[in-house]
């Protein structure tokens, strides 16, 4: 299990840091269910997230940061749930980005339980 979790944290994390390059190449107008976001919080949003990319990773080099790596995934889960509202209030009928974003937050939950209960850090 922990040879899975590790797996699933490292590649949440290259996910997470393709997310934010992307939105520091790409506006918020983009993703029109998302224009609500202004661009400055878009861009903060990038920067959270190659903060979170680190806190995955981080506990495999740092065994006292263990905390970090859950922590980040449900932080991660958070703006996937974030958008998915945002995407809801839209009234955008294509519902693809959201089904995305849901899997993702699954994936995320599945290693925040897999750290806090199956097998800790």
């Amino acid at each position: 299990m922990n040879i899975t979790l590790w797996i699933l944290q490292g590649l949440l994390a290259f996910h997470t840091v393709m997310g934010a390059v992307w939105k520091f190449s790409n506006s918020v107008q983009t993703v029109p269910s998302l224009q609500a976001i202004p661009q400055g919080a878009w861009l903060g949003l990038g920067v959270f997230e190659l903060f979170l990319s680190v806190a995955l990773i981080l506990p495999a080099l740092y065994k006292p940061a263990a905390l970090l790596a859950p922590m980040a995934a449900l932080c991660i889960a958070a703006v996937m749930l974030l958008y998915c509202g945002l995407h809801l209030a839209s009234g955008d009928a294509n519902h693809g980005q959201m089904i995305y974003w849901l899997v993702v937050a699954a994936v995320c939950a599945f290693i925040a339980y897999g750290r806090f209960v199956l097998k800790p850090l």
